[in-house]
């Protein structure tokens, strides 16, 4: 048998299966963009206090703006192989969607060697936390759902559009 380390196609796993950073020293700064959605999903009573301005703990929708938009710079901080990077724009919108969708997006643009993907999903899946936490005391079956990657611009595999 053969004990030769096998090459792994994850890019995190060094040849050995040990966890790791990626080396982006030798790829070429570009400007990359990231789009992301996802959902909180509520009653209809509930979806009108948010935007009726009702919710004990304040304005909802520019709260949770602050906190995806807070996220985004923090994303290296929370997923341990993410490359911190120089955020250049970011973009959180939270709109009604139906009488019980909250439609949660967030747009991430910088210029550097590696992709804002992470960095738009973490605001995203933020934004949502805080509208639970917000509104939590009001109903507490609220689900969170659909959080996705949308759209990526930049790097080495150019254009992704989500189905």
């Amino acid at each position: 048998m053969d004990n030769q380390p096998t090459p792994s196609p994850l890019s995190h796993l060094d040849e050995h299966g040990a966890a790791r950073m990626v080396d982006v020293s030798s790829k070429d700064d570009t400007a990359r963009e990231a789009i992301a959605e996802g959902y909180v999903v509520m009653r209809p009573e509930t979806l009108a206090l948010i935007q009726q301005g009702g919710v004990p703990k304040g304005d909802v929708i520019a709260v949770a703006r602050v906190a995806g938009i807070m996220a985004t710079k923090r994303t290296s901080d929370l997923v341990p192989m993410c490359h911190p990077l120089p955020i250049t724009g970011v973009v959180v919108d939270l709109e009604p969607e139906g009488d019980d969708h909250l439609h949660i997006t967030a747009r991430v643009k910088t210029t550097g060697k590696t992709g804002v993907e992470m960095e738009a999903l973490t605001a995203v899946s933020v934004a949502a936390l805080t509208v639970y936490d917000m509104c939590k005391a009001v109903e507490k079956g609220m689900r969170i759902e659909g959080i996705r990657l949308l759209e990526k611009v930049g790097g080495k595999s150019g254009h992704w559009l989500a189905e």
